[in-house]
């Protein structure tokens, strides 16, 4: 049983034979028939003019930086967000610009703490801020769900400050889902979103980076320059566009199995870390328990059970479509027989 992210999840039999069937072109022609389906169904339900295929969440996130922002520029995002912690220092290795980090436990950055981390041009001394990052769902605040009007504040006030909003949603249909809304009514208030096909969703690979026309061809153009131009893509792309499609219906049974396995640890005795609007992640505490994190894990894959470590006495489990209530009932009962005999 795989609880270590919903990143393992695997194409489904119906998937695969999508994927074998699939015309395909060269798409760096733009001849990949498949690709092209994709990005105008992902554009369609993102409420935007135009979409790109990227490889990977991180290169969707870093193509929108190095549009957004240019080098000597900073970016506003949240101390806790993926793009700050998990992309490999990419917004300041690739696109050179100053990452401003803001306070984002709660799963969103407060409207009150920007206008204060926003540098103008005025001073020669600044790096001038351009971009504000946001996060929906929160990675390392619990994978909460933030909804569209809180998000939409935060987003608003960058406006006013006149910055470009990019949302990093690799997760968002999981908050569409426990909102139970239109991607739309997130992607309305952002000048652009980054969509994970590979996680929750089960695609083999690759994300979907909309925005306006003008914003996903100088996209392109950055893609081809970072080694992301794909030619026959359509083989992937085909089982994005399945996922987008179909899948984003079954995420609330993530979200059940999520919430089911937070209720038996929490009976269990473990310190369960409270979650504003709980989608697909569960985190815990190890504090009192005497058993280090390392160890834990260890013993856990012992017993068939992979889960990951997400900091000292800090353990991460992910429900997604590979593990079942069944698989979240032995989970459970695995951690808490581990937990008893340190």
């Amino acid at each position: 049983m795989d609880f270590r992210s919903d990143t393992v999840t695997r194409p489904t039999e119906s998937m695969r034979a999508v994927m074998a069937a699939a015309p395909v072109g060269d798409d760096v022609y733009r001849d990949d028939p498949s690709v092209a389906e994709l990005e105008r169904y992902a554009a369609d339900l993102t409420g935007t003019e135009a979409a790109l295929f990227a490889c990977s969440g991180t290169m969707g996130n870093l193509l929108a930086l190095l549009v957004h922002g240019r080098r000597g520029e900073s970016v506003l995002l949240g101390a806790q967000s993926h793009i700050y912690h998990y992309e490999v220092g990419g917004l300041s290795a690739l696109a050179g610009l100053l990452p401003y980090a803001l306070d984002d436990e709660s799963g969103l950055p407060e409207v009150a703490s920007l206008a204060g981390a926003v540098r103008g041009r005025d001073n020669v001394h600044f790096a001038p801020t351009s971009l504000l990052c946001l996060e929906n769902t929160h990675n390392r605040a619990g994978g909460v769900a933030v909804s569209p009007k809180a998000l939409g504040a935060v987003a608003e006030e960058g406006h006013c400050l006149g910055l470009k909003v990019h949302l990093d949603g690799a997760r968002l249909f999981n908050a569409c889902a426990a909102f139970g809304v239109e991607a739309r009514e997130y992607v309305r208030f952002v000048d652009s979103v980054q969509l994970c096909l590979s996680k929750g969703l089960g695609a083999p690979m690759g994300s979907v980076l909309c925005g306006p026309r003008g914003f996903v061809e100088e996209a392109r153009h950055w893609r081809k320059c970072i080694g992301g131009g794909l030619r026959q893509a359509g083989v992937v792309a085909s089982a994005g566009l399945m996922a987008l499609r179909d899948m984003r219906s079954r995420l609330a049974e993530d979200h059940e199995n999520a919430a089911l396995l937070a209720r038996l640890l929490s009976e269990g005795g473990l310190a369960v870390e409270p979650c504003g609007v709980r989608t697909n992640m569960v985190y815990f505490r190890l504090s009192g328990t005497g058993v280090s994190e390392g160890a834990f894990q260890k013993r856990c894959e012992e017993r068939g059970l992979q889960l990951g470590v997400a900091g000292p006495e800090r353990i991460r489990m992910v429900t997604h479509l590979d593990v079942s209530r069944q698989d979240v009932e032995a989970a459970a009962r695995i951690v808490l027989e581990t937990v008893a005999c340190p």
